[in-house]
């Protein structure tokens, strides 16, 4: 599964890959960067295994135990949650600056608009947990974050809250791989069912990010 990617995975650059995919996708969230955390975490499943079997071998005495280049889960994890938070403040930093064309498509998009009331709501009422989830749905980091800049949040009450959901998307999307890679193999099935599952936590984020706007139309 892994032959045409197998020199990246096993090279110190995955970090660097998956730490600018998951950087820039606050801005194109197009990029596969979540399922590039789970190919990762994928391979290190797989290199677990492979490395328990040919210790196991080399005890027996029929094979020489050959050290496998497999990521650590450890630093995907730490990789992928840091850039998660340094993507949060870039997009966070230029909403604060703001600027007429800036003010403009946020005024355009109606999305945008009630994010920015929502978030600001919330992060004043200490309720930062639709930062957590938003970091799941499709899109909804982007429009968290530019809505938290907008609104000229304190960056006290917004970062701590993007930290706490970089950390859980990376940790939920290395365990996906991982666990995933052990249960179905590191084959091109087993990432497909790991990255379903994460489509699948988006679609549930996205249906909870949406229901309290819905509900609070007719009141309005």
């Amino acid at each position: 599964m892994f032959e045409s990617v197998g020199s990246l995975l096993g090279s110190p650059w995955i970090y660097a890959v998956i730490g600018l995919s998951v950087l820039l996708d606050v801005f194109v969230p197009v990029l596969p960067s979540g399922v590039l955390v789970i190919t990762a975490a994928t391979a290190a499943a797989a290199g677990s295994t492979a490395g328990t079997a040919a210790a196991a071998a080399a005890v027996a005495g029929t094979a020489k135990q050959v050290p496998q280049e497999v990521p650590s889960l450890l630093a995907l994890v730490l990789c992928a949650a840091t850039a998660s938070v340094l993507g949060d403040l870039v997009a966070y930093r230029l909403a604060w600056r703001g600027g007429d064309r800036l003010d403009r498509a946020i005024a355009r998009s109606r999305r945008l608009t009630r994010a920015q009331e929502r978030i600001g709501v919330a992060l004043s009422r200490g309720g930062g947990a639709l930062v957590v989830i938003a970091r799941f749905a499709p899109a909804g980091r982007s429009v968290v974050s530019l809505g938290a800049g907008a609104s000229h949040r304190k960056v006290k009450e917004f970062l701590p809250w993007s930290a706490l959901a970089g950390v859980a998307w990376a940790g939920y999307s290395v365990g996906l791989g991982y666990f995933g890679g052990q249960w179905l193999g590191a084959t091109w099935i087993g990432v497909a069912v790991s990255v379903l599952a994460l489509f699948g936590a988006g679609s549930v984020a996205a249906y909870v990010m949406r229901r309290p706007a819905q509900a609070a139309d007719p009141a309005a």
